[in-house]
């Protein structure tokens, strides 16, 4: 099994390595197909990781090698694969095949193909760095490596520019990528402090000694360091406030919405409190504040998405929203149900941004949806997939999003917090209204793409198969929701709901399942049969503004951070950098430059002047022997 683990983590970094041979020459379908086996082969070792474990209950642990070694400190390179880190390979792995076999279509026509899929598969490689380690630090060198990777990924096309936009014009590519690796390095340094408190306090990082001397710890430092953890993980997982960067990273590849943005980097938040439980599990009232700016999330997200015109925006904005309810459920304590809802999540999700690659490579890029309609005829299959996406995000029985979502608010339920359960219920709602917004607008109505020229056409028929395993895993994963219970919580505390809660389940399902509905009813009643937009209420009506315009915090971080900083910055550069560093620099020059000129003359080759300086020196050194005298 040892074997296994080593070719599940570094099947892709060969895959990312033979990509970057030839990262500088012209498109080579090759590039593009051995990559996609080799993550193929890193999933085939997960899966069969994931059914060992499962029947042996044990977890496999691999040294790679000694790491840091410095006075007390000793850490080692290590993996280990147990029940949870099963699980999440297996859907990293999972959701990266299918994503490289539709670049393969999705990227067929650009000119840095190879140089693509070379970044791709180190994403995949430093998302297993991630999720394998057995130690925080280890856990830490993945966090960047992602961060990396999706700054590479994000600015894939830096040297494009949007001016099309209505709203904050100045996004291009490059800018949306230095967004989000600022955004995710100020958080990033909360993780730090974290994780430096652990060593300092208990001399290891490693998971399994941090977890067994926990008791060791005050209860103040446990909070402190809860909380430190979670600032690393509300910048990964683009929590508010640090959430800005999510949406504008829909600037990269579809391919990399659907594997980072959906599925692996944006989860990994998620990943890290789940992979914490024994701290956070010592630390409630750091748990319930979790769940409540998860739930906080949720909610102001799905907000947004409902007047949003940007396809692949509304899918990111839905994204916000799910991790979320993922948070809210790790929080209040149920573990299992974050995993649960974050593999549900990746399935549909990555399948619904693959549909709207799909839809976008159609419209010759477009994304306004008001500037689709009726594309059902000519793309029935990507609107099946997307349907059925859209029904699993709604909490459509019996798809898995039904399973996972209606979970966490028993869990909600559960746990008495009403209020958290109250706000989840009604974002049910507005996510089924703007995910079929979005289906309506896109597949039914006129044909509004004769404006823009546009000729819509169907993908590939291997792109088209590639998102199947996707689409039946979000069909089906629902009702292996026992099995999996029971394989995780292994590992993981297990989460019951009390004998009231019981006897409410048929009752908060069908509240649940009758806002879901209500939600579609409504999209469809005013999105079905074509756009009829107001664009005096668009222009006019405050609330529509305020939604469109992410509540102006962009506009907020530009003119309280943004814009501040860059003064300081001109201050710092033309005040101290010019007047004082180069100044002082260039002054210590000009003045060796004199001196050189003046001692220079000394040296001209005429005996008279030789003996000036003699008789110089030799008053100097007289001077300096009576005065040395006098002194005594």
């Amino acid at each position: 099994m040892e074997n296994l683990v080593y070719i599940a983590l570094f099947a892709p970094l060969v895959s990312s390595l033979f990509a970057a041979l030839f990262a500088q020459k012209p498109k080579i379908q090759l590039v593009g197909i051995v990559t996609s086996i080799l993550i193929g082969i890193s999933l085939l070792a997960s899966v069969t990781l994931l059914l060992d474990i499962h029947e042996s209950g044990k977890a496999v642990s691999v040294t790679l090698m000694d790491w840091i070694q410095a006075g007390d400190m000793d850490i080692k390179f290590g993996f280990t694969v147990d029940q949870v880190t099963a699980v999440m390979m297996s859907v990293v792995t999972l959701v990266s095949t299918v994503v490289h076999v539709y670049s393969n279509y999705y990227m067929e026509s650009d000119k840095s193909f190879n140089r693509f899929f070379s970044y791709l598969s180190a994403f995949v490689f430093s998302m297993m760095v991630l999720v394998m380690s057995d130690n925080f630090l280890g856990l830490f060198i993945g966090w960047e490596g992602v961060g990396v990777c999706s700054w590479l990924l994000i600015g894939f096309w830096y040297e494009r520019k949007d001016e099309t936009r209505d709203v904050n014009p100045s996004i291009s590519p490059s800018w949306a990528a230095n967004e989000a690796f600022i955004m995710n390095r100020i958080a990033d340094l909360g993780m730090l402090v974290g994780i430096f408190m652990i060593y300092w306090n208990l001399g290891t990082v490693k998971y399994s000694e941090v977890f067994a001397h926990l008791d060791q710890l005050s209860h103040g430092m446990l909070v402190g360091i809860g909380i430190a953890l979670f600032i690393g993980a509300m910048g990964k997982s683009a929590q508010f406030p640090l959430h800005t960067w999510l949406a504008d990273a829909m600037e990269g590849p579809t391919p990399v919405s659907a594997l980072i943005h959906a599925a692996t980097m944006v989860t990994a938040g998620v990943y890290l409190v789940i992979r914490a439980n024994p701290l956070y599990s010592q630390i409630p009232e750091v748990g319930y504040f979790i769940a409540v700016v998860g739930t906080f999330v949720a909610i102001f997200a799905a907000s947004m998405a409902l007047v949003n015109r940007d396809l692949k925006r509304v899918i990111a904005y839905s994204t916000l929203s799910q991790l979320g309810y993922m948070f809210a459920a790790a929080g209040l304590g149920a573990y299992w149900v974050a995993l649960f809802h974050l593999a549900a999540h990746a399935f549909f999700k990555a399948l619904l941004f693959i549909g709207a690659g799909n839809v976008m490579h159609a419209m010759h890029d477009e994304l306004d949806m008001f500037k689709m309609g009726g594309l059902k005829k000519q793309m029935g299959w990507t609107f099946f997939y997307m349907g059925l996406a859209s029904l699993a995000l709604s909490g459509i029985y019996p798809l898995a999003g039904f399973f996972s979502k209606d979970t966490i608010l028993e869990v909600a339920f559960n746990e008495h917090t009403y209020g958290i359960w109250f706000t989840l219920w009604l974002t049910a709602g507005l996510t089924a209204f703007y995910s079929f917004r979005q289906v309506f607008l896109v597949f039914f109505g006129d044909e509004r793409y004769h404006e823009i020229g546009a000729h819509p056409h169907e993908a590939k028929a291997y792109a088209l198969w590639a998102m199947a395993p996707l689409a039946i895993l979000a069909v089906i994963f629902g009702f292996y929701k026992e099995d999996f219970v029971e394989f995780v919580t292994k590992l993981l505390p297990a989460y019951e709901m009390s004998e009231h809660t019981h006897h409410m389940v048929w009752i908060l399902t069908l509240v649940t399942t009758a806002i879901a509905l209500t939600g579609i009813i409504v999209a469809f009643i005013k999105y079905s049969k074509g756009l009829k937009r107001d664009l005096n209420f668009e222009q006019n009506n405050k609330l529509y503004k305020l939604l469109y315009n992410q509540y102006y915090i962009p506009v907020l971080y530009e003119k309280a951070f943004a814009k501040p900083y860059k003064e300081l910055s001109d201050i710092a550069w033309q005040e101290i950098d010019m007047q004082v560093v180069d100044a002082t620099v260039d002054g210590i020059a000009k003045a060796v430059e004199t001196t050189g000129d003046v001692s220079r003359r000394a040296q001209n080759g005429n005996l008279s002047t030789y003996l000036k300086w003699m008789a110089a020196g030799l008053i100097f050194v007289t001077l300096i022997t009576v005065i040395s005298v006098v002194i005594k």
